[in-house]
């Protein structure tokens, strides 16, 4: 790989990566939605089956419990990732960093460089007008 060639797709581990955080998050918002839905389920669920009343609440609590252990797992799990998602910006953005530095660099050059031409130009003018000064009070008739 060059010095001087840009890179703009990422590397192969780096989208593999990408790519694996991407689908922790979906399977995690999955897990949590679907048993989100099931809890709501049980809760709302009029028992018509030939299971005793007790026997038939004693298992939809036992399952919202669950349910909501696998809710809590996939919390867990999606703030694990935010950890790692964090960890990953901190030690893969040093492309984005040296970029930003070498384009303010370049941004500043190109404002030295347009200064100092401003002032050597203000620094020749000057030269001028003070040459032609001092001509016209060696030339004048009033000394």
């Amino acid at each position: 790989m060059a010095s001087g060639s840009r890179i703009t797709t990422l590397p192969q581990t780096k989208e593999a990566l990408l790519k694996s955080y991407n689908a922790r998050l979906k399977e995690d918002v999955r897990s949590m939605l679907e048993n989100f839905e099931e809890t709501l389920k049980l809760a709302r669920r009029e028992s018509h089956s030939q299971i005793s009343r007790t026997t038939q609440c004693e298992q939809d609590a036992l399952e919202m419990q669950i349910r909501a252990s696998n809710m809590v797992r996939a919390g867990e799990s999606l703030m694990k990732l935010v950890a790692d998602l964090k960890q990953y910006l901190i030690l893969n953005d040093f492309h984005s960093v040296n970029e930003a530095i070498t384009n303010n660099s370049q941004l500043f050059r190109a404002t030295q460089i347009e200064c100092d031409r401003k002032l050597m130009k203000l620094r020749d003018e000057m030269a001028m007008d003070l040459y032609d000064l001092e001509e016209e009070y060696y030339t004048s008739i009033f000394k």
